[in-house]
């Protein structure tokens, strides 16, 4: 049989709200070498001197992608792979992350600053892609100004279906100090259960995965995209600016939270169009992403257009 991608495989840990099964858990990392041939690692400065590492890859417009909670930049290697041959792709490790540094104390603002940095470096202006937390870090990049050509999101993890069912308050709190106290794996499992809300029993199989030292270093940055959510609720009015031609997507078979977000979101953004992936969780594969963002990206979707999916398992991307 053959083996599965690290990213389909670990889902959950990797994705913000993922829910694939956490029976096939990946034990080759060497997936992520494969995927990133061509790839050149450079580095560029933050507005506070942080220095950010990234991959480029292949020709074009810039787009720059924006990996979500418990990953970095080897995340988004297979999907910049298969967006080379139209664009220059940068997929870069956020702040604490892989090769980046670290300046404390973290703020969603010092996170706006270094993506526009890496925009600063592509030319000043790129299309900007974001996974998850990645997503909502992209779409207040844009609310911030940023100069970003084309914007498109899948399901950032807000909740806005009405369960009042958002993390605790003190997540953030809880993760820094399990952190501080050298109890990384307790913070990983608390983010898994308190904050994704996966069964105890899935994580419980997670922890023996040979993934989850990879998982515990990066414990540290869990409060900072706990903090990035802020209350968890869809920026409404603060988005209803945002003039950039916007495509949000979500996948058919994720957790109904995540397709009333991705509405919401979309329903707010003045220039956004929807679309949902037949078939597609969480954990979306590449290979149907990357068709959809190189229409967009190259303006060949109607992008301009308010879009609301207004049935919640519509497979085409509809118009209002």
């Amino acid at each position: 049989m053959a083996r599965k991608s690290k990213r389909t495989s670990f889902c959950v840990a990797l994705t913000f709200l993922a829910t694939c099964s956490p029976q096939s858990e990946p034990s080759h990392p060497e997936d992520y070498v494969e995927a990133k041939k061509g790839a050149a690692m450079q580095h560029v400065s933050s507005q506070d001197g942080t220095q950010l590492a990234y991959d480029r890859v292949g020709s074009g417009p810039p787009v720059i992608l924006v990996g979500g909670a418990l990953s970095d930049r080897n995340g988004s290697a297979k999907l910049a792979q298969l967006l080379a041959p139209h664009f220059t792709v940068i997929s870069y490790d956020r702040r604490g992350r892989g090769d980046s540094g670290d300046t404390p104390p973290y703020s969603v603002d010092r996170e706006i600053e270094d993506l526009a940095a890496l925009i600063a470096k592509m030319g000043g202006s790129a299309a900007v892609f974001g996974m998850s937390s990645g997503a909502v870090l992209a779409l207040k990049a844009a609310d911030a100004g940023l100069p970003i050509t084309y914007l498109a999101l899948y399901e950032p993890p807000f909740v806005d279906d009405g369960s009042g069912t958002a993390p605790p308050k003190d997540a953030a709190t809880k993760l820094t100090e399990m952190v501080a106290a050298g109890r990384r794996g307790d913070a990983v499992e608390y983010f898994m259960i308190k904050v994704v809300g996966a069964p105890q029993a899935d994580v419980a199989r997670m922890t023996k995965s040979p993934m989850w030292a990879m998982q515990e270093q990066l414990a540290h940055t869990l409060a900072y995209d706990v903090i990035l959510l802020g209350n968890w609720a869809v920026p409404s009015a603060d988005i209803s600016d945002v003039a950039v031609p916007a495509l949000v997507m979500g996948g058919e078979s994720s957790p109904p939270k995540l397709r009333h977000a991705a509405a919401a979101v979309a329903a707010a953004l003045p220039q956004a169009r929807r679309h949902i992936l037949k078939g597609q969780t969480h954990a979306v594969d590449e290979a149907v992403l990357a068709p959809m963002l190189i229409e967009f990206f190259q303006g060949n979707a109607g992008a301009g257009t308010v879009s609301r999916c207004l049935v919640p398992l519509c497979g085409d991307t509809e118009r209002s």
